[in-house]
């Protein structure tokens, strides 16, 4: 899209300068956009390569993770550095299958989806897990995942790509997208919300093998990166709470959450991601998990929520992706500005975003209808 990428790039780093030294000038726009943005964009792929080619050859994963970054940088406008980078940057992505992978549970692929885990437990061999004990962290797929980096590391030395040099680095497994999200995949949804009430002390049992071996993981991968085995903060996920109620969520997850924040974020702040109908359990997990940042997703009441959690909180969130996704422009200029006139502002700690992650096939104009309304209505 034409575009003065001098200029932006100008524009976003003052704003973001900005709005980290607490004194906002505007609010600043990022986008979430997962590879499948990408994969299914015919521009933005032109070898054609589906998921299948993407997990199972590490080749048409590397070549393709630049052609995103080269992709978002020149099509995307939005608060980020546009134009080619100082050099790219490449690190494994096995989407959100990576922790069910690891656990065992059977990956397919299914044409114009992004690949997907089968769960393995159910009423009759639910604690088939317990019995193997916690997973060598280098296993399986996470264990490829490890395998593709060196290869990435490797074609990096000496590659280039639009004249710009390439760093093969980051592999799934260094966080976890979430301890009940887990459960969820390693059991149908369905059945594990019916063990709630029928066999409630399966339920902690498995929420505390799946903490036991985040954990370790964790550790382990922390350990052959050389970063620290401590951290005073960290960020989390776990999207598949919204199915929860505000008193099962504290008797069956927050322990569990405590434990992780006690061992990687002890004294925060902290942040988390939750995509979905989730805000009713937000004051409870800024109050126990020391949480100071919430990134959203749908539904969500910006201006309820705001008041909910304070000023002092960053929040995340925006109008939802598939009215990013189909539009018409005058319908996503009205709801970016009718969020960022419901009092989300207030305090200057809110970052605007789609709810949540770019859907497939969104119009580049349709992302610069968002940004330039920011860059319009979010100015203080």
């Amino acid at each position: 899209m034409p575009m003065d990428f001098a200029a932006h790039n100008e524009e976003q780093a003052a704003v973001w300068a900005a709005y980290q030294a607490g004194k906002p000038t505007r609010v600043p726009m990022t986008l979430g956009i997962s590879s499948r943005y990408t994969i299914f964009n015919p521009v933005a792929n032109p070898e054609g390569y589906d998921f299948e080619d993407f997990f199972t050859k590490p080749e048409a994963m590397y070549r393709h993770l630049l052609r995103k970054q080269y992709y978002i940088k020149h099509y995307l406008p939005y608060d980020q550095p546009m134009g080619l980078p100082e050099q790219w940057t490449v690190g494994v992505d096995l989407q959100n299958s990576y922790e069910a992978l690891w656990f065992g549970c059977p990956l397919h692929f299914r044409p114009g989806q992004v690949p997907d885990t089968t769960p393995i437990l159910d009423e009759d061999n639910k604690r088939r897990l317990f019995d193997r004990g916690v997973p060598d962290p280098f296993e399986g797929w996470l264990g490829r995942a490890w395998e593709y980096l060196e290869q990435f590391q490797e074609w990096a030395k000496d590659d280039e790509f639009e004249g710009r040099p390439v760093v093969a680095s980051g592999v799934p497994g260094c966080g976890t997208d979430g301890i009940f999200t887990i459960a969820c995949a390693l059991m149908d949804p369905t059945a594990l919300m019916l063990q709630l009430y029928t066999d409630p002390d399966f339920v902690h049992e498995l929420l505390d093998y799946i903490t036991e071996a985040v954990t370790a993981r964790i550790v382990a991968y922390r350990k052959r990166l050389g970063i620290p085995l401590e951290s005073k903060a960290t960020g989390m996920a776990d999207d598949a709470i919204q199915m929860l109620s505000p008193a099962h969520y504290r008797e069956f997850v927050l322990p569990y959450h405590k434990r992780l924040v006690e061992r990687f974020g002890a004294e925060g702040p902290n942040s988390i991601h939750l995509c979905g109908d989730a805000t009713r359990h937000f004051k409870t997990i800024r109050d126990e998990l020391k949480v100071m940042s919430f990134d959203t997703g749908f539904p969500v009441d910006h201006g309820w929520l705001r008041e909910e959690l304070g000023p002092e909180v960053t929040i995340y969130g925006g109008p939802h992706v598939e009215l990013v996704l189909r539009g018409p422009v005058e319908a996503i200029v009205a709801e970016t500005r009718r969020i960022l006139g419901s009092g989300i502002m207030a305090g200057g700690k809110f970052v605007l975003r789609e709810g949540n992650n770019l859907a497939p096939f969104t119009p580049p104009e349709h992302v610069r209808a968002m940004y330039e309304a920011c860059r319009e209505f979010g100015g203080y």
